[in-house]
């Protein structure tokens, strides 16, 4: 569905500058051995990379929903079996 409203690339860059803050607070964490609070931002890293692909490929808004594969699987998004596995790791730790 086109939502013919929506400024695209504007949203795109919103999701984008937000995963792009997201990986250095993630690594932040990491270095300093605060590996739950790093997976906890690395989800939401993701989760802010998938809605900008989703954006770029549907034109529209993407879901309100948290569950990585889910998104991926509503962007029509291939993936290997191995990254579907990841996603839902990384969707059931948090």
């Amino acid at each position: 569905m086109k939502n013919k409203g929506l400024d695209s690339e504007l949203l795109i860059k919103y999701w984008i500058d937000g995963a792009e803050d997201d990986f250095e607070t993630m690594n932040a964490m990491f270095e300093s051995k605060r590996y739950h609070w790093s997976l906890f931002i690395g989800h939401l890293m993701i989760e802010k990379l998938l809605k900008a692909y989703f954006v770029k490929v549907k034109s529209d808004y993407p879901p309100y929903i948290h569950n990585l594969l889910r998104l991926a699987e509503k962007s029509d998004l291939a993936l290997s079996d191995d990254m579907k596995e990841q996603l839902v790791t990384v969707t059931a730790f948090n």
